[in-house]
């Protein structure tokens, strides 16, 4: 039954619907439908879900960015800590997007897109508050760092909206733009908040500027230490920009009742996605405990046991803590974990979106700590050191955008590439490239590690990252494409979902692996151990879509 409100009108057909109102008919394989209006409101609900996933993912992946100025202006944490930022963004945003690939046939596309994006000024304020002060505790940034993986879950309810408006010929094409501009808002952030952080755009409002200790930068150069910083704007900038969204969200988006049976009230819906979301973090904050060292956590469990422990947990706690038509609705998206293809699609998603999202979240402080030192032999231990400032160190902040850039851009012409050969062609070409390129940046960090000079290897690190970014970037629309294609319309929303949180879970991995070998004196193991993973696709990808005899052959 559906529940009208002051705020909510249906529309029994799609004939000149305007945003705000809930569509009952809505077919677009219906080409006398789709050429006569289906289109214009599937654009611009694409166009709005598009900018609030950008949006998303810039709050998600700030942290990247802003570890790198903290250790520049003397933040008084250690670099491990400082990876923990990221890690517990990526974590939480992972875990976010379990819950969140359920979200739309519970609470509704427009519901769920105008509620998540305005939860994102929370973290987005806070951590502008909190940059203001130097002595503002480690558990602070961790606790914003937990809110902001809200907008990584949006994700997962954005690509299962759009593709539920668009015709399947049209999907690679659609969620390539939906998920390719979205993934503009790692780029976004890495490009606007340095710029942002050079001047007080809100004056006396945004607080009193910090010296930098270190030498900074951005995309047009380096900044000297001792330079005047307004670090707390990286969260600022955000609030700007998500406020009008947030605006846009619920006066021009629609709820598709065919795509969320039983729709409740706005207030009903509104209540369904924070009691999903609240349960997804409260698993969180637990798995983090246990796994964090002290004096944050117990550090009891590894990384490679809490993960699966955390997403089982998600998956049992939303199965048995949601009651009545909500569970029998959940229920019927539980039956995608009974296809195998949700199984090898996941792990293909990891190969391009875990990659594409781990690396951008691991790299700006990657390359602050491995080119940023001259590692040289200390004369008193015979030991390579790795604490004498490199005065002709890259600036992270003027090249780390490059990568997520290009990989931004691959997705959209990765669908457009599949929707014509075939997903599983574009993958396989994809996974092979991979394979190579994380072996030479791994045998490049290797060299620049142990080099008194390691800015001599920069550009060619430089330059086979962005070869990687651009591969995952193509991975990403092709693999989307296929899921597309493999998945009946029924299934494809969830599965979608499912895959690109287990992907995400890159955004954790990443930066805890590559901190750890970096720690350890070998960055290189972290690139040769994701090569190995890399071998693995490349054999799931011609097992499953590509050999003569697979089930779905090059869909």
């Amino acid at each position: 039954m559906i529940v009208d409100d002051a705020q909510r009108n249906t529309a029994g057909t799609a004939g000149a619907v305007r945003g705000g109102v809930d569509i009952a008919v809505w077919n677009p394989e219906d080409e006398a439908f789709w050429a006569s209006r289906g289109w214009r409101i599937a654009r611009r609900n694409l166009c709005i879900s598009t900018l609030s996933l950008l949006c998303g993912f810039a709050v998600w992946a700030m942290w990247g960015i802003i570890t790198v100025q903290m250790f520049n202006l003397g933040f008084p944490f250690k670099a491990e800590e400082l990876f923990t930022l990221a890690a517990i963004s990526g974590l939480s945003g992972a875990t976010l997007r379990i819950s969140s690939s359920f979200l739309i046939r519970l609470a509704g596309g427009r519901n769920t897109i105008f509620l998540t994006t305005a939860l994102l000024i929370v973290p987005a304020l806070g951590t502008g508050l909190a940059l203001q002060d130097r002595s503002t505790p480690l558990w602070v940034f961790q606790l914003l760092a937990l809110l902001s993986g809200i907008g990584a879950g949006n994700f997962a309810s954005s690509m299962s909206n759009i593709s539920s408006f668009f015709p399947k010929r049209l999907q690679g094409t659609a969620l390539g733009i939906n998920a390719g501009i979205g993934n503009f808002g790692v780029t976004a952030t890495q490009v606007l908040v340095p710029l942002a952080m050079t001047v007080g755009v809100l004056g006396a409002l945004g607080g009193e500027p910090m010296l930098l200790a270190k030498d900074s930068g951005w995309i047009f150069g380096r900044i000297e230490a001792g330079t005047p910083t307004f670090i707390q704007n990286a969260g600022f900038v955000w609030v700007v920009v998500l406020v009008p969204l947030t605006a846009a969200a619920w006066f021009g988006m629609n709820n598709l009742l065919g795509a969320t049976p039983g729709l409740a009230s706005t207030g009903g819906a509104f209540a369904r996605i924070v009691y999903l979301l609240a349960l997804t973090l409260a698993i969180t904050v637990l798995g983090l405990y246990l796994h964090l060292p002290a004096p944050t956590g117990l550090g009891l469990l590894d990384m490679w046991v809490t993960l699966p422990l955390i997403m089982i947990a998600t998956l049992l706690v939303i199965r048995v803590a949601v009651a009545g038509e909500m569970r029998a609705n959940i229920a019927g998206q539980f039956a995608i974990f009974g296809n195998r293809h949700t199984w090898s699609m996941s792990m293909l998603y990891v190969l391009t979106f875990g990659s594409f999202i781990g690396f951008s979240m691991a790299l700006p402080l990657s390359i602050a700590v491995i080119f940023g030192v001259s590692h040289v032999v200390d004369p008193a231990t015979g030991l390579l050191s790795h604490t004498l400032k490199n005065p002709n160190a890259p600036s992270a902040l003027t090249y780390a955008w490059l990568g997520p850039f290009v990989g931004a851009l691959g997705r959209p012409i990765g669908g457009w590439l599949a929707d014509r050969i075939g997903g599983s062609v574009v993958t396989q070409a994809v996974s092979a490239t991979m394979l190579v390129a994380s072996v030479g940046a791994g045998y490049l960090m290797m060299q620049a590690y142990q080099s008194a000079t390691p800015e001599q290897h920069f550009i060619p690190f430089l330059a086979v990252f962005i070869v990687l970014f651009a591969a995952t970037g193509i991975g990403n629309g092709s693999t989307f494409r296929t899921i597309g294609v493999v998945f009946d319309r029924a299934q494809a929303g969830p599965a979608l979902g499912w895959a690109s949180a287990m992907a995400a879970y890159g955004a954790f991995i990443a930066p805890v692996v590559i901190g750890r070998q970096i720690k350890a004196g070998t960055p290189e193991v972290a690139m040769y151990g994701f090569a190995g993973f890399y071998a693995l696709c490349l054999l799931l990808n011609w097992w499953f879509y590509l050999r003569r005899g697979a089930e779905i052959r090059n869909p």
